[in-house]
């Protein structure tokens, strides 16, 4: 795995992710919950913005950061500028760990086992790629379907 070619992966949807949210005509209806779907795109965002900050910030950066899961699902209303300030700081957080992150690090074990077994560390960086183009995709189609376009 080249850590270069997968911080440009991540700053191109953190983009994405960035305009995702830019392009809600309403800052309302990044709150709105339809049936059928469980969280709102501004959920969505700050989960995923938590999720990096903790997991490649935190954990490979060396950066203080106390997650707060409770606030990734139970927000609502808050400022889109809050949003995309949040996702700006992420992008400087994953360019400075995942750059300067030792490539022999990557067949390190990681500190999570999420799957019922243990795992290296560039098998969770793969991981939490795929995590994030996950929920992009929700909010994408959240989107869509909230604003009708």
């Amino acid at each position: 795995m080249n850590l270069e070619e997968l911080n440009r992966l991540f700053q191109r949807d953190l983009d994405k992710l960035k305009q995702e949210i830019e392009l809600y005509s309403e800052e309302s209806d990044l709150w709105v919950v339809k049936e059928g779907i469980s969280n709102s795109a501004g959920n969505l965002a700050l989960h995923l913005v938590g999720n990096l900050k903790f997991f490649i910030g935190h954990d490979l950066g060396g950066v203080v950061y106390h997650r707060n899961r409770e606030r990734e699902f139970g927000a609502k209303g808050e400022p889109r500028e809050g949003l995309l300030t949040e996702i700006l700081e992420v992008k400087e957080i994953l360019e400075k760990a995942l750059l300067n992150l030792h490539p022999k690090r990557l067949d390190d074990m990681s500190l999570h086992a999420f799957f019922g077994h243990p795992m290296t560390i560039g098998f969770f960086l793969i991981h939490l790629y795929g995590h994030f183009n996950y929920h992009l995709g929700q909010i994408n189609y959240h989107r869509r379907l909230v604003s009708g376009s």
